[in-house]
C-alpha cells in the first residue's frame, strides 16, 4: 500500500477539510484502504469514487480518471478525445508545458464533458498558473481530486442505472488496485 497518500480517513480530512462535507464522511482512525473498500462493498460507489480521488496521488488520480472515462469516449466527440489525450499526455510525461496545455483546454471546453474535467485535473496538478503571463494564481490542493471525481461521475451519467452501478464499482476496484500496486501494475 505504498501508493496511499493518507493512512487514515482522518488524514484525508485533515488535508482536505471540505471532503467531510462533500462526501458526508466523519473523521476516524479507520485505515483509508479499509474505509474505501467498505464504501465500495456497501454499494456507496459515488462516495468511494470521491474518496479514492482524494486518496491517490495527483498523477495516479488523473491516470485512474482517464482509464475510467476512456470506456465512454472511445467514439466520443473530437473535443472529448482531445481532452482525454491531453490529460493522458500529462500523465505519461508530467512536464509543465503538458500541464499548461491541459489546463488551457480545460478552461475553454464545456464543463459538461467528463474529459474537460480530466484536462482540468491534469492542469490543476501544479501549485500555480497564470493567464497571459500575468501574476501566478495559486491552485487549491483539492482541485485535481475534485476534477477527477467530477469526470468519473459525469461519465457514469452516460450509462443506464444498472450499468452505472457496475461501471462505478469497476472504477473503484481499479482505483483500489492503483492504490495498492501503483500505476505500473494498476
Amino acid at each position: 500500500m505504498a501508493h496511499l497518500r493518507f493512512e487514515r480517513v482522518r488524514d484525508v480530512i485533515d488535508a482536505f477539510p471540505s471532503v467531510a462535507f462533500e462526501l458526508d464522511i466523519e473523521p476516524s482512525d479507520e485505515g483509508s484502504f479499509d474505509f474505501l473498500s467498505s464504501l465500495a462493498g456497501g454499494g456507496e460507489h459515488d462516495k468511494a469514487v470521491g474518496f479514492c480521488a482524494y486518496l491517490l496521488p495527483r498523477r495516479e488520480a488523473v491516470w485512474w480518471g482517464c482509464r475510467s472515462v476512456r470506456k465512454f469516449v472511445l467514439k466520443g466527440t473530437l473535443d472529448e478525445r482531445e481532452g482525454l489525450r491531453l490529460a493522458e499526455d500529462w500523465v505519461t510525461e508530467p512536464e509543465e508545458d503538458r500541464r499548461m496545455a491541459a489546463l488551457e483546454l480545460g478552461m475553454r471546453y464545456s464543463s459538461k464533458l467528463a474529459t474537460t474535467h480530466l484536462a482540468l485535473a491534469a492542469g490543476w496538478s501544479g501549485r500555480t498558473f497564470s493567464i497571459a503571463g500575468g501574476d501566478p494564481i495559486p491552485i487549491q490542493p483539492y482541485s485535481t481530486a475534485r476534477a477527477v471525481r467530477a469526470a468519473i461521475l459525469i461519465a457514469a451519467c452516460r450509462a443506464s442505472q444498472t450499468e452505472r452501478s457496475e461501471f462505478l464499482r469497476g472504477c473503484v476496484e481499479d482505483g483500489i488496485r492503483i492504490a495498492v500496486d501503483g500505476m505500473e501494475q494498476g
